[in-house]
């Protein structure tokens, strides 16, 4: 058996929720602040926390993405993660993968929950994710917190050439075998990672991915483009700038904070990877960030009440 690192105690294993009419996905909760145990005393309420969806990105899955982030938010809001649609856990199709889909899905998992608005908080991939939450259900969101994400992801040469050689590698995976498919996504996987126990857990989680969606999620990330209409973003943003970034250059990650009217910028000085490599600087501007947005979307629902 794999060895696992250690894991804080407050580390939420995750459960399956059936998504009526979509399918079976998985989701990590932690309860917030308010989630206190029972008590036979009598207590005055406290204010309701803010709710955040912790959208993870590409070939990655909630836990991989956000377990550093999961204790230190709880803190301050409920959180939910979910693993997006062929990644780890998350809900399989035959169907094409969607970013908008994605979205929907994000939705559907709110209504199961019970829970009305929320912030939804999007990591690279989970960025465009979070966009079209605000563009296919406004009504949803109270904010908006994006993370070494942008509006849209090609223009170097080597994003084209990537993004083009998706296309052609989604045609390719419809075709194979499943089996052969997860035997070389296995041996790709094994290249990526290495044999201490954190690595040796990243990679048995990563077995989990349906290697067809996620070079069909690949291809979809490539075709994202929210410029002509994410000027139109009307709820409290932050947006989250990974300095020294390889995957998402900075710059353009900060184009799309300016296309959002009245968006916050963090910087945080680390690479894509920085929030799980340097959760000691991830994990704080996160949490000002989602608690800055909250306490915005606060005032704004306050005056329009």
């Amino acid at each position: 058996m794999t060895s696992t690192p250690q894991l804080p105690h407050w580390y939420p294993e995750g459960r399956t929720l059936e998504l009526p009419g979509r399918g079976a996905t998985w989701v990590h909760e932690l309860g917030g602040p308010g989630a206190a145990p029972a008590s036979r005393f009598r207590v005055a309420a406290a204010p309701e926390p803010p709710t955040v969806f912790l959208l993870h990105g590409w070939t990655a899955t909630a836990s991989l993405n956000w377990f550093p982030t999961f204790g230190p938010l709880s803190r301050h809001a409920r959180v939910v993660a979910p693993d997006h649609r062929g990644h780890g856990k998350g809900l399989r199709t035959t169907k094409r993968f969607r970013l908008e889909d994605c979205a929907d899905d994000v939705v559907a998992i709110a209504d199961e929950l019970g829970i009305d608005r929320f912030i939804a908080a999007g990591y690279s991939m989970g960025g465009p994710i979070a966009q079209l939450i605000w563009q296919r259900h406004p009504d949803r969101l109270a904010g908006l917190v994006l993370c070494a994400t942008a509006s849209s992801f090609r223009g170097r040469p080597g994003e084209n050439v990537l993004f083009g050689v998706m296309g052609g590698l989604s045609v390719a995976a419809r075709l194979t075998p499943e089996r052969w498919r997860q035997q070389l996504s296995g041996r790709l996987i094994d290249e990526r990672v290495d044999d201490s126990p954190s690595g040796q857990w990243a990679g048995e989680t990563m077995r989990t991915h349906d290697s067809r969606m996620i070079v069909e999620a690949g291809l979809a990330i490539g075709r994202f483009d929210s410029r002509p209409w994410i000027g139109g973003v009307d709820v409290p943003t932050a947006v989250l700038v990974t300095e020294f970034d390889g995957v998402v250059p900075s710059g353009r990650q900060r184009q799309l904070a300016r296309r959002i009217p009245g968006a916050d910028t963090f910087d945080i000085r680390g690479d894509h990877d920085v929030c799980v490599s340097r959760p000691e600087a991830f994990v704080p501007t996160l949490v000002e960030a989602v608690t800055s947005v909250a306490a915005r979307a606060g005032r704004r629902d306050s005056l329009i009440a």
